[in-house]
């Protein structure tokens, strides 16, 4: 075990648009924790873009905080919760396993051993960034409780709404379609075998819909495609500002019903047997399958990351999940 501290290196939000490496110090473990070489991270778009623009609402700066992060909201912050490494110390059953952290963008960092979670073996690391995605959309598809044989769209091809997506066309019989304004989403359906369609040939009376554009378009399309007494599981985060809801129309004749889902809770369905952990480690499990590498962009080097971020979260980018390099891997 290694009793030095090590000069480590962590992206800060400074200020709005800015973004900035700084040192850190990486303390050895102590009891019950352990040191992580970070190896692969990633961005979240949604989220990342609303604390790199300054656009947490200040009712929120304490709920949204991650688990890990340092700073507070609005400036300076180090945010992120996407970090997959390699323990280089602590508990011996650990040191050498490939581990998934809700840790910031930092290349060396010690937490509790408890804070860490194995990845499988069977899942590739630049796979295990979408983890954090993958639970956000397993808690969500608890919230929708889809069933067999049910018409599914799911509006927003990001990556939350692509894993959600196809998540619930594993369920025997479902009709899955994924919804996008851009067209070139259709290939990323295909990959994942799903239907597609532009918001205006989507099919209508749905028995769920779940929306994850974070648009107010997006939302109203989800309500026009939702079907008699049908659930709209709204997904998105939108930040500061006043999104409009079309409450009018079909909504109340229809009886339609929206339904909040957000991963900072696990969904009531399951909240008696489940903790955090447990959820994690089944959204790493569900990890195991190749079709998902469709959603990972090439990967960029850690230090390239600051100029990189304007791109990365421009809202028409195209990125889906940007894969971030530690370490010269």
């Amino acid at each position: 075990m290694n009793g030095r501290s090590e000069q480590a290196s962590a992206l800060w939000y400074v200020g709005p648009g800015q973004a900035e490496i700084r040192p850190e110090r990486a303390a050895p473990p102590g009891p019950g924790e352990v040191r992580v070489r970070a190896l692969y991270g990633a961005v979240s778009r949604g989220t990342e873009r609303l604390v790199f623009f300054g656009r947490i609402p200040a009712s929120e700066h304490e709920r949204m905080r991650a688990p890990l992060m340092a700073g507070a909201f609005p400036f300076p912050v180090k945010y992120g919760y996407i970090n997959v490494g390699r323990v280089d110390s602590g508990p011996r059953d650990l040191v050498g396993r490939t581990v998934f952290t809700l840790y910031p963008h930092q290349d060396l960092f010690t937490v509790p051993a408890d804070a860490v979670i194995p990845v499988p073996s069977n899942v590739p690391p630049t796979r295990a960034v979408l983890a954090a995605n993958m639970e956000t959309s397993l808690n969500a598809l608890w919230d929708a409780a889809p069933g067999p044989a049910d018409r599914i769209a799911v509006i927003g091809a990001g990556a939350v709404g692509a894993l959600v997506a196809r998540l619930c066309a594993r369920i025997p019989g479902t009709q899955v379609t994924l919804v996008d304004i851009e067209p070139a989403r259709a290939e990323l359906a295909r990959a994942l075998g799903l239907g597609f369609a532009l918001p205006d040939a989507a099919p209508e009376q749905c028995d769920l819909v779940i929306h994850a554009s974070a648009s107010a378009a997006g939302l109203a399309t989800a309500l026009r495609l939702a079907g008699r007494e049908a659930t709209v599981v709204e997904l998105s985060w939108y930040g500061a500002g006043e999104i409009p809801v079309p409450l009018g129309g079909a909504f109340h004749s229809q009886r339609l019903r929206i339904l909040s889902s957000q991963v900072g809770s696990v969904a009531t369905s399951h909240r008696p047997r489940w903790d955090h952990r447990r959820r994690r480690v089944a959204a790493l499990a569900l990890l195991d399958d190749p079709a998902l590498d469709a959603l990972i962009a090439p990967a960029i080097p850690f230090n390239d990351l600051p100029a990189r971020l304007p791109d990365i979260l421009e809202p028409t980018g195209g990125v889906l999940c940007q894969l971030v390099r530690y370490n010269g891997e």
